[in-house]
């Protein structure tokens, strides 16, 4: 028997990963995400995120949605690179596969604890 304190149900956390993504990408107004397949198809969602931490590293006004293979190489290019979060997703896979909603949550996952991680040691380092 679990308690309502134990870990969170696999939902709880898909519902608590999304609005993460949602709140970091809330001033990005070509970025809107309510899921964790169509709402990342093009990269942007990706990037935005990844911008967020990162707005030194490219100017996101000049990303176009179209560009899916250029969005998704630099998304986890410089997560990689900034933060050593490694790309558990193959951008070929995501443009001419079907984008899997365990996968992308997996990665984001992965994401939101890197980059909470970066965050901490950056302002232990200030």
């Amino acid at each position: 028997m679990t308690s309502s304190s134990s870990r969170p149900s696999y939902k709880e956390a898909q519902e608590r990963l999304l609005k993460w993504c949602q709140n970091i990408t809330r001033n990005y107004e070509s970025v809107k995400i309510r899921n964790f397949t169509t709402d990342f198809a093009d990269g942007l969602a990706f990037c935005a995120i990844v911008h967020h931490y990162f707005p030194n590293e490219f100017d996101f006004k000049t990303l176009n949605r179209d560009n899916k293979q250029s969005n998704f190489d630099l998304a986890f290019r410089i997560a990689e690179e900034k933060a050593q979060i490694h790309p558990l997703l193959d951008s070929d896979d995501l443009i001419h596969g079907e984008l899997d909603k365990k996968c992308v949550f997996t990665y984001l996952l992965t994401l939101y604890h890197g980059l909470k991680n970066y965050d901490t040691n950056k302002q232990l380092l200030n």
